[in-house]
């Protein structure tokens, strides 16, 4: 786990304010619902669509249950069969939800604290 970032920046949605890093990711990711995806989407210029909550409650799900993110390859293989009856691949498909990277994009979007060191397939 990271240690506290030095500089903090408070982030809106509605009547909340939620904390991020200096590069955008969720301090607490306790703090994090579906309007603050959707927040946190708009600052990436991404509409978020079926496919994409499905990946974000993949990557919810996987953290409630172990503790930490999913790595990429995870996710890949998640959406594997999706992708397959799209003629792509998990990979393609993924990079194609989140353009600018699985860290990038994927993980700030769905509630992640900033990974020191991460495997991005």
């Amino acid at each position: 786990m990271r240690t506290r970032p030095d500089v903090i920046t408070d982030l809106r949605v509605g009547k909340r304010v939620v904390h991020l890093d200096e590069h955008g990711f969720l301090i607490d990711p306790e703090e994090w619902d579906t309007d603050i995806a959707e927040a946190l989407a708009t600052r990436q210029d991404i509409r978020l669509t079926d496919d994409h909550w499905d990946v974000i409650s993949f990557m919810r799900e996987f953290l409630t249950e172990h503790g930490v993110a999913a790595d990429a390859r995870f996710v890949m293989r998640f959406l594997n069969d999706r992708a397959a009856a799209r003629g792509k691949s998990g990979r393609g498909l993924l990079f194609e939800l989140f353009p600018y990277g699985y860290v990038g994009q994927a993980c700030r979007i769905s509630g992640m604290r900033q990974p020191r060191a991460w495997s991005t397939g």
